[in-house]
């Protein structure tokens, strides 16, 4: 966009260094865009756009560090209950396995078909028995309310 503006302020005849002024950029810049334009019409304008920067780790450094299996953060020591890809980012980064942004991580995941969903969690309970218990208050008979109850409420607005 900033090389059309360039082009266009020239075919109005405006100054190099007013352009320059206008566009915040240098003399240089300017002449060179028009030269440009000039010699080669309006693919100059296309981006330019180049491989970007080269990444951190190599594919070998991907594969180790990602699990064969699933493994819960409190299984390794970690005081949350879920991942999440910038507490996967930190944890590599505190064990000093790599220095990576949270998008590499979502990037190795995609690629290697892990999938994951944003669930609530609650904390673990610390009762040993806690399974009886569930299993005890899974299998008991759900509480409804009486059919007349029910019109009573639905027929009041609710």
């Amino acid at each position: 966009m900033r090389r059309a503006v360039v082009v266009m302020a020239s075919a109005q005849h405006q100054p190099v260094g007013l352009i320059a002024k206008l566009m915040q950029v240098s003399d240089s810049y300017v002449r060179q865009v028009i030269h440009d334009f000039n010699g080669h019409g309006f693919e100059v304008l296309d981006p330019k756009w180049s491989g970007g920067r080269p990444a951190k780790t190599d594919q070998a450094t991907r594969e180790a560090d990602l699990p064969d299996r699933p493994v819960l953060p409190r299984d390794l020591g970690w005081p949350f209950a879920t991942w999440s890809l910038s507490k996967l980012a930190d944890v590599l980064r505190i064990n000093k396995i790599t220095d990576i942004s949270r998008e590499t991580p979502r990037k190795i995941l995609n690629v290697g078909g892990v999938s994951w969903q944003a669930t609530k969690t609650w904390k673990a309970p610390a009762d040993p028995a806690f399974q009886a218990k569930m299993a005890r208050v899974s299998t008991s008979t759900t509480i409804r309310p009486s059919t007349a109850a029910w019109s009573a409420w639905t027929s009041s607005g609710h």
